[in-house]
């Protein structure tokens, strides 16, 4: 079972964990070598080897929704473990980009390793099972205009705030398509559909939200030992509201802008990402860059 580790707590650091997208072939070997009864454990509760799919992906299998956010929640929560373990220094506070929500969580107490598995995977068959419409990327257009744009196509939602120079829209293709040649012409940098299978974080995820609530609803989380940023409000979770916000989660926005100013508000002032790339490194230090009090 896992302790907390006594390792020095630092008031000036957050733990990090990434959503989906950071997923690559191979990851997770650490934890895996370190903990294989937790890697047998895992493998029969999903039915397939966790670890053949992190380390090779003979299948292909590791972008696909339904596998991509077990692997990534068991890779991220080992990766904690083993640091954790080390007793290296304890987050003054922790957060997750979407999925990585659930890596933050565990890392905080909320549940087990195995339980937080169980619902992840839940949650990754409930998403993959949308499969309208999806999601572009928006670089290098302001906020405020890139809403102008937005506004003129009811159909698109704001998926993420990933950071001042990047916003992730979600919606049918068709009106994404449209919406391209307006963000083009209003002077977008780049402006990329993602390479997913549905329009997450947004409207078209309602079915899967509520069943995946359906889920939630008999779950019990314990107390948290430390904050979470949520991503929906972009402060910390309270202990009462888990539930109901995981579910909210799954068709709100990711408000990571907000919530890495929140933890500079909180005095973090260094971020230590945990898990495969370091796709959030980069966007903290885009936010960072251009919020006047980070420094």
């Amino acid at each position: 079972m896992f302790v907390e580790s006594s390792g020095t707590k630092r008031q000036d650091v957050a733990y990090i964990f990434p959503g989906q997208g950071a997923q690559v072939a191979p990851m997770g070997t650490v934890g895996f070598d370190r903990y294989p009864n937790e890697v047998e454990e895992a493998s029969d509760l999903l039915g397939y080897r966790i670890d053949r799919l992190c380390l090779q992906d003979p299948e292909k299998q590791l972008g696909q929704t339904q596998f991509t956010q077990p692997a990534l929640y068991f890779t991220c929560a080992l990766e904690f473990r083993s640091r954790s373990e080390d007793k290296l220094l304890q987050p003054l506070v922790m957060a997750g980009h979407s999925l990585g929500e659930y890596a933050a969580l565990y890392a905080a107490g909320a549940f087990s390793l195995m339980d937080g598995l169980r619902l992840v995977a839940e949650r990754g068959r409930q998403m993959a099972t949308a499969r309208d419409g999806g999601m572009t990327a928006v670089i290098g257009l302001p906020p405020r205009k890139l809403a102008e744009v937005v506004a003129d196509f009811p159909e698109i939602d704001i998926a993420n705030y990933n950071s001042y120079d990047q916003t992730v829209l979600a919606g049918p293709l068709s009106a994404l398509d449209r919406a391209e040649v307006a963000l083009n012409a209003a002077g977008a940098r780049t402006v990329v559909r993602l390479n997913v299978s549905a329009a997450f974080h947004s409207r078209a995820m309602r079915s899967a939200a509520e069943a995946f609530g359906s889920t939630l609803s008999t779950f019990s989380f314990r107390p948290l030992r430390l904050p979470v940023i949520s991503n929906r409000k972009a402060f910390a979770y309270r202990d009462d509201e888990l539930a109901t916000e995981l579910e909210a989660q799954i068709i709100n926005p990711v408000r990571w802008v907000e919530s890495i100013e929140y933890m500079l508000r909180m005095g973090v002032r260094e971020f230590v990402e945990i898990g495969p790339g370091r796709s959030m490194s980069r966007l903290i230090a885009d936010i960072r860059a251009a919020t006047p009090f980070a420094n």
